[in-house]
């Protein structure tokens, strides 16, 4: 009666076959870049570009993961809770980073403590943009114009936002604390229905980071009247700052958002190195540089881990009175 292979044959036959290079194909290398933003937007984007040409120099395939929700602390607590053994890095926000601290009655984790810092990866601001059509009946050529209309019905001009204690909100709350206009605010859950509604005539304008609305300003639905950085910007270099608005009281107003790399708390310092050194080679792809710019975001990159824990501390006190402005405080 035949028999099956004993134990040592078959133990000598897998050896074999390992020596053969016939073993079962090892897991692939992976890091995940979770990203608190929704998919589809400009921010998931600047995530999806990154990882395409992190991959290569870190020698390992990038995933993006999109973990939505609460203010960017539901993707943001994943990169808090992940093993410090560098295959999980977050792209958070001046938001995440600074805002949400005062926005948030509390938050699970304490960005300043739990998170290691790597790099900024890019800067951009928020620009002013109304409906076209509605700004010719209304006669709105210039952002001084909206606001003197704003002074004169108060209450009529709607303004979306991408939802409440986020940047477009703040940025209006304080341009209506310092001219004294009197705008509606309007929140929405995410920047995209606000701008739909925007196409729409629904709302009359909005703030919102210059990605999102420079495509719709360059085919005439949105006109752009202001620009929240002290200094024009190249994707929209006829739109004013808001240094030329130094007699509205707005003179030294320079909102900047910003995006940046960070990993979990405990990730050793050659592992911190290494990724740093990685994220900021990615960014100086010129395919990668070439394609940002008409976005109106430009590639920003910090020096060492330390000056972008310096930034956020310089930064700090400014969001802190942004929010306070707002008056936004969420559960």
């Amino acid at each position: 009666m035949p028999h099956g292979p004993s134990r040592r044959e078959a133990t000598a036959g897998l050896a074999g076959a390992l020596a053969l290079g016939l073993s079962r194909p090892a897991r692939a290398a992976v890091t995940t870049l979770i990203a608190p933003f929704p998919p589809g937007g400009a921010v998931d984007l600047l995530a999806r570009m990154l990882a395409e040409r992190l991959g290569p120099k870190l020698g390992r395939t990038v995933v993006v993961e999109n973990r939505a929700g609460a203010g960017g602390m539901l993707g943001t607590s994943a990169v808090v809770k992940a093993a410090p053994d560098g295959e999980t890095l977050g792209l958070v926000s001046t938001s995440q980073l600074i805002a949400n601290k005062y926005l948030y009655a509390s938050q699970p984790y304490d960005p300043d403590v739990d998170l290691t810092p790597m790099t900024r990866i890019v800067t951009g601001t928020v620009v002013c943009v109304v409906n076209a059509r509605t700004a010719r009946e209304r006669g709105w050529a210039t952002f001084r114009d909206l606001i003197a209309w704003a002074k004169a019905h108060p209450d009529e001009v709607r303004m979306g936002s991408s939802g409440q204690g986020q940047v477009s909100h703040l940025m209006i709350e304080l341009v209506k604390a310092r001219t004294g206009a009197a705008i509606l605010h309007v929140p929405y859950k995410g920047g995209g229905p606000a701008i739909v509604d925007l196409l729409g005539g629904v709302i009359d304008m909005m703030f919102d980071v210059t990605p999102a609305l420079v495509p719709h300003v360059r085919d005439g639905s949105f006109a752009a009247l202001a620009v929240g950085g002290r200094e024009r910007i190249a994707a929209l270099p006829d739109v004013p700052g808001m240094k030329e608005f130094a007699d509205l009281g707005l003179g030294d107003v320079d909102l900047q958002t910003w995006y940046a790399v960070v990993g979990p708390k405990g990730l050793p310092a050659d592992v911190q190195a290494k990724l740093r050194d990685a994220v900021a080679a990615a960014m100086t792809d010129p395919a990668l540089t070439e394609k940002l710019e008409p976005s109106g975001f430009s590639v920003a990159l910090d020096a060492s881990p330390d000056d972008l824990r310096r930034r956020v501390a310089d930064e700090d006190p400014m969001w802190r009175e942004l929010v306070r402005l707002s008056g936004a405080k969420l559960e």
